[in-house]
């Protein structure tokens, strides 16, 4: 991938960043530079870029601090307490509460941004300035290790404003359309804080769907849009949370988890369109009436068949 915009000058100064981009990362030494590169080529000068180790032990907490002390007015190096590990959702509050930028964007440390990510994406914001949230297409990103990349839309309308909670219901996990990869979002700094950031007891293979939690609150609270641009190279390996609780077979542990918790949340929220509700209980069903769920499934099987073939079934039932 070729980036022509030149890297900042050492030494500028970048007081009041529109856009503040955050970089969370653990052991992500393989990686992050390429990450960090994408960001500081962007043809896009308005944005600052935070770094937030979460207790790393191989030599991405170096490749950080080098970038951190080669641009001190661009890039600042985070970490928590005693360099320890709190988790994804904890490491993006920590760079959310360092954010100067109207604007947030996350990258994590194995992705790659294309160069205009950020003007593009500003000019959009700026154009509808009720949408609270902005992402495009995705390049599923197989091609880095010899394989096929394949690109996806997500949501499930394109280059429109979208009212709340209508993703809600659209997108996975409720529903079908594709959901958005945090490293190709832009949200609003102040829609962020109003949200409570994002849930730090998505931790362990609860990570999966620590971006889900978030997303989950702002479906409910703001217009969003879905464009179909591409702007991430969304790097595919067996290394990823996603790839490691699949692997072990966790995944409907951990959507149980985020199901439970997000019934939780909407039984606190002062008012919700009644679908959401129904959207969340028949995606909790196979969790709780698992029998009913089977038979439920089994009828609509049976009445997607020919005419003749569920005409022999009844016979063969009543013959029984």
């Amino acid at each position: 991938m070729t980036r022509s915009s030149p890297h900042p000058k050492p030494g500028a100064r970048y007081d009041e960043p529109r856009v503040s981009v955050i970089t969370i990362f653990l052991n992500g030494e393989r990686f992050i530079e390429e990450a960090v590169e994408s960001v500081l080529t962007q043809d896009f000068d308005s944005f600052e870029l935070i770094l937030v180790d979460d207790g790393s032990t191989d030599g991405s907490t170096a490749i950080a601090k080098g970038y951190a002390a080669r641009y001190p007015d661009r890039v600042r190096y985070l970490d928590h307490p005693n360099h320890a590990n709190h988790g994804m959702s904890a490491s993006r509050n920590r760079g959310l509460d360092a954010a100067r930028g109207e604007y947030i964007a996350f990258i994590d440390a194995d992705d790659v941004w294309s160069a205009n990510k950020l003007s593009e994406q500003v000019a959009i914001m700026d154009a509808h300035t009720e949408v609270g949230m902005l992402c495009g297409a995705v390049r599923y990103w197989l091609s880095w290790n010899a394989g096929q990349d394949v690109i996806i839309r997500t949501g499930h309308v394109w280059n429109v404003v979208v009212p709340a909670p209508e993703a809600s219901l659209a997108l996975y996990p409720l529903g079908t359309a594709a959901a958005p990869c945090p490293s190709d979002i832009m949200l609003r700094a102040d829609l962020v804080a109003s949200l409570g950031g994002f849930e730090e007891h998505f931790t362990g293979p609860r990570q999966m769907y620590e971006d889900q939690g978030f997303l989950a609150k702002l479906y409910l609270a703001a217009p969003v849009f879905f464009s179909d641009r591409v702007w991430l190279d969304y790097r595919q390996h067996d290394d990823s949370c996603v790839a490691e609780v699949t692997a072990t077979g966790r995944y409907d542990e951990v959507r149980r988890y985020f199901l439970n918790w997000f019934e939780d949340y909407l039984s606190k929220q002062p008012k919700v369109d009644p679908a959401v509700f129904k959207s969340l209980h028949r995606a909790l069903r196979p969790y709780r009436h698992p029998i009913l769920h089977r038979t439920v499934n089994r009828a609509k099987s049976v009445a997607s068949l020919p005419r003749r073939v569920t005409a022999k079934i009844g016979r063969l039932l009543s013959s029984g």
